[in-house]
This record gives C-alpha cells, structure tokens and sequence, in this order.
C-alpha cells in the first residue's frame, strides 16, 4: 500500500513512525504497511475515535494509487464496500458505521472494517465523513463521495445502466470469507448474488470479474512461494536473504506470499481452463493499468512493476478467441447451476 507512518487516532496531521506496524521509510517518504492499521482519513476508524479499547495506529499514505490515476486519465471508478454508509454521528462529531449482519452460525458481525479500503489511507482519495454521491449519475466521478461508497449503490448503478468503468467491491465482514467471522458459505452468497447479477445486466459481454483474496485467513497451502522481492531482514533469513531486491530499494519486503485463489469470469475467459501463468494480486492493477491507463505504472516500488499478465498469452483473458456471452446463472446456496 505505499506510504505507512502512525498517527495518534486523534491527530491525524501529527505522524511519526511506528516500528511494531510500519516499515522503515525510505529516501522518498515511503513504506508499507503490514498490519492492520485503520486509516487515518476515516471518521470510522478505531470506533468512530470514541474508544481506546480497540484503537490502533493510524496509517497515511502520500504515495499515487490506481484512483489517482484513474483520474488523471478521465476514467470512471469506484470503491462500493459493504457497510460503508454510516448509521449517524458521535458526540465527537465522528461518523459511525454500526451496521452489522448475523453470519450463518448466528453472530453479529460489523459490516464495515476500515483497513479494508485502501483509499481512505490516502487523503486525496478519503471520503472521512462516508458522504454519499451527490447523485447517483455522479457515481465513478469526483465529487463529494469521492469515489468511495456503499456497496448497495454498486447493484443501483448496476441496474440503472451508469457502472463506472472499474469497480472495486469488498463484502460486508461477514461475507467476506475471511476466518474467524465469515465461512465460505456466506462468502459463496455475496459472490454468486453479485455474479448474477452482472451476468444478467447490460454489461456482461465488455465485463471481467477477478476475484481475489488478501491473505490466506488460515486456509493453509502446502506449496512453497516464490520469491520475486529479496529481504535482508533477520525475520526473513535464510528464506529471502539470497534473492536480489528488484523493487526500487526496498529490503524489507520478501515477497510473494503464500498461494491465493484468483478466478476471472467473463465472456473472455476459457472454460474450464487453469493458467499455467504466475499472477499476484498486483495483477489486477496492472491489468487496469494497460487496459485504460496506456501502460502507466504506480511506481515507488510497487509490485505492478514486475506482475503477471492477467492477459498475456496462456493466461486467464483471452482476447484472441470468440467470446461466450452465454450467462451459467447460479443457485447462491447449493452452487449448482441454475441455467447456461
């Protein structure tokens, strides 16, 4: 994610680094971060500031991201996450997001997590108070909403025909597959749900679904990773001492992790097909990158810079054969297919 000093959850314009949650910076200001700091342009964040029970430090990040981009070029986007509209105002003048939802073993869990969207760490890309569009043909434009919202209003633009042309969706928590407090079944509910819904609008036939995954959240993989991104960090030694560093002068970040899921789901793709390709998710980036940004890179070490090709000969797009625009509709309880 670029850029990683701490706040205080009070202040945000006071940061100084933390050493338990935040790499050295290096020469230019930038770092990574790797735990789960809420970011500090969310109103949201550490309990709508009201509690130091749960509070964490809060993360900034100064470095470009894919919006920032996406916006020099003109192009429409979105980050639709789940719970983020907010459910009123502390004493504090703090937005709250309290909406939660029962799981499928009957706990209630709190829809929105504030380290889970990437651009409310950056401050040209923050929506701190979650105010919603000023319009719904606003939607993937800039304005008061500032590309940040509510996943509902991804199924109304959905349905009346203004999508923007790169969305970016995370499930409520307790759908989100994460373990601990989602299951795979409340998981396969968000997804098939939204996939139908996709497939049964006017976009499908122009439209790719990449669905990836964070980490591992405890579904362990017997394969050894890779490593692309060297480390000389005792933490690392002697797994990732002996590659090279290859992003910019990073020495701390050994890297990839451990295996992940990745499925793509369009007219574009193969059926039945598994790429042989080697893909992160910086993939995904990389992706918009080359298909509206004329091959831009993020830069400042970014892993874009040496990803896979979602779209490169033998991988998980295909432009080179005709398309299936044919919708396999699913059941989003038993999985079986509906019609397709």
């Amino acid at each position: 994610m670029g850029e990683g000093p701490a706040t205080s959850p009070t202040d945000i314009t006071k940061v100084v680094p933390d050493p338990g949650t935040v790499s050295a910076l290096n020469s230019d200001g930038l770092g990574t971060i790797y735990d789960d700091l809420d970011p500090a342009y969310d109103d949201c964040s550490n309990d709508s500031h009201a509690s130091s029970e749960n509070s964490y430090p809060l993360g900034v990040s100064t470095a470009p991201n894919i919006g920032n981009l996406l916006n020099a070029r003109h192009t429409t986007w979105g980050w639709f996450q789940g719970g983020f509209a907010p459910t009123g105002t502390n004493a504090a003048g703090y937005a709250v997001c309290g909406s939660s939802h029962t799981n499928i073993v009957g706990a209630a869990v709190q829809d929105y997590v504030p380290h889970h969207d990437p651009f409310q760490y950056y401050k040209s890309t923050a929506n701190p108070k979650h105010l919603p569009p000023s319009s719904e043909a606003a939607i993937g434009r800039t304005d008061q909403a500032n590309h940040q919202y509510d996943l509902s209003l991804f199924y109304d633009t959905l349905k009346d025909g203004n999508l923007p042309s790169v969305s970016l969706l995370k499930a409520a928590a307790y759908q989100d597959g994460h373990a601990g407090y989602s299951n795979p079944i409340d998981e396969q509910h968000f997804l098939v749900n939204t996939i139908n819904q996709i497939e049964r609008s006017r976009y499908w036939n122009s439209t790719a679904i990449v669905i990836t995954y964070d980490d591992s959240d405890g579904w362990y993989d017997h394969q050894v990773m890779p490593v692309v991104n060297g480390s000389n960090t005792s933490a690392d030694t002697p797994f990732c001492s002996s590659v090279p560093t290859t992003l910019d002068n990073w020495t701390t970040r050994c890297g990839y992790g451990q295996r992940l899921p990745m499925l793509v789901i369009s007219p574009w793709t193969q059926t039945n097909y598994v790429s042989g390709n080697r893909t992160d998710t910086t993939s995904i980036v990389r992706f918009i990158e080359d298909n509206w940004l004329r091959g831009q890179r993020l830069g400042g070490g970014s892993y874009d810079a040496i990803a896979g090709s979602l779209d490169a000969r033998g991988g998980l797009l295909n432009f080179r054969v005709r398309p299936n625009f044919r919708p396999v509709i699913l059941n989003s309880t038993t999985g079986e297919v509906v019609s397709g």
